[in-house]
């Protein structure tokens, strides 16, 4: 059965995704003011994960966020477009996210591949969705195939999502060493955001699809190659390798290997914190969707963007904070095991 979770979660969250980005792209930024839209989804999809969390912590029942969170995106479509249709899709967004990932971590124990099973699809859905939204007038049946799915989402996670169940709530210790990790983790997410985001390189307007597939391929196979090898290996393997791809990243087969091995620290960084936040694993999650938010602001404030050079500078500079935090956590892991 939880392999038959894990591909429901899945696939709703390609569904999820697909339907905000459809929605706010298609629907909403067409009929309002599509700058705010886009930051005031942001804000609520990705911030607001972590108060979210921490609530999903103390309930319990995160297979009830997950489907309250597709049924918060069908409600978004119900909306006229302006600030509440935003509102309602992105904390659906987040409701969904936290409710999946918080399943997937309780029922994935010591391994970090079904995180990024589970995390995956969302590229994909995101991709689709906005190339959808240029038909949003010549396919009228868009919008209702996606709110029926939507609703179909919701009944099936009810039915048949429910894993294994929360471990009590149990705030952290102040250890600095704990908080330190943290921030580490925080920075590498934040790091990712903005340079994926922020990654100029000239290829992309034309292989878009490609670099869509190696990002969500990048991220589903990082886990599975950690728990194979160790999270140490894959960690410094995949960033001093993706650090080189930049290097050569105006090239679109060395630009689609770094974004592929860039992404693959996607589950260990999520797996770490969750690691260190061991009674807070919904928290965990919402924290490091906190980093995508802060990752985004530079980019949706036009601060510039980042050639070569500067992808793999960051890139080299993620490694070590990566390193600290997987010690950290596989410290705690060993502690408290």
């Amino acid at each position: 059965m939880a392999k038959l979770r894990l591909g429901i979660y899945a696939a709703a969250h390609f569904l999820v995704d697909l339907g905000c980005a459809l929605l706010l792209l298609g629907r909403i930024c067409p009929d309002w003011d599509p700058g705010a839209a886009i930051l005031l989804y942001n804000l609520f999809a990705f911030a607001v994960q972590m108060p979210v969390g921490l609530l999903a912590d103390r309930l319990g029942r995160c297979h009830l966020f997950a489907s309250a969170g597709c049924l918060l995106v069908l409600l978004g479509w119900m909306l006229p477009p302006g600030p509440a249709a935003v509102a309602a899709a992105g904390l659906g967004n987040a409701a969904f996210h936290v409710g999946g990932g918080l399943n997937t971590l309780n029922e994935g124990g010591k391994r970090a591949g079904p995180l990024g099973l589970f995390v995956s699809p969302g590229a994909f859905g995101i991709y689709l969705g906005g190339i959808l939204a240029f038909y949003r007038h010549s396919e009228p049946f868009l919008p209702l195939v996606v709110c029926l799915s939507l609703i179909i989402a919701a009944v099936v996670i009810w039915r048949f999502g429910r894993g294994a169940d929360n471990a009590p709530l149990v705030l952290p210790r102040g250890d600095f060493r704990l908080w330190s990790a943290a921030a580490c983790l925080l920075a590498v997410v934040i790091f990712r955001s903005l340079l994926g985001l922020a990654a100029d390189l000239p290829w992309k307007t034309d292989f878009g699809w490609l670099a869509v597939c190696a990002v969500a391929s990048g991220k589903a196979a990082g886990g599975y190659v950690a728990d194979r090898f160790g999270m140490f290996p894959t960690a410094t393997a995949s960033l001093g390798l993706s650090a080189i791809c930049f290097l050569g990243g105006n090239h679109p087969p060395a630009g689609l290997g770094a974004l592929f091995l860039f992404n693959m620290t996607m589950p260990l960084t999520l797996w770490a914190m969750a690691r260190l936040f061991r009674g807070m694993k919904g928290f965990s999650f919402g924290l490091l969707t906190f980093g995508l938010f802060l990752g985004f602001l530079p980019v949706y404030f036009e601060w510039g963007s980042f050639g070569p050079v500067t992808l793999a500078a960051g890139t080299i500079l993620s490694l070590p904070l990566l390193i600290f935090g997987l010690r950290q956590a596989e410290r705690r892991k060993n502690d408290t095991d």
